[in-house]
């Protein structure tokens, strides 16, 4: 992948992280049943499991750009 891809991967994963962070504050925003807090909790699986796809995508890009601008 080129500097350009990386970079736009990483936009999108940060996008898609910050989708998934609104989505548990809006789970946390409800009156509560036992079905509710099931879905809070399963929302912030999604939130947590999407925020290591970003560090994943932003190692990459960082490793790219050291790459290129310091050959290592």
């Amino acid at each position: 992948m080129d500097l350009d891809q990386l970079r736009n991967a990483y936009k999108s994963a940060v996008e898609a992280w910050i989708a998934a962070i609104r989505q548990e504050e809006a789970l946390a925003s409800v009156d509560h049943s036992v079905a509710d807090v099931d879905r809070w909790e399963q929302a912030h699986f999604h939130e947590d499991a999407i925020r290591n796809a970003v560090k994943a995508a932003k190692k990459r890009y960082e490793d790219a750009l050291r790459e290129k601008f310091y050959s290592f």
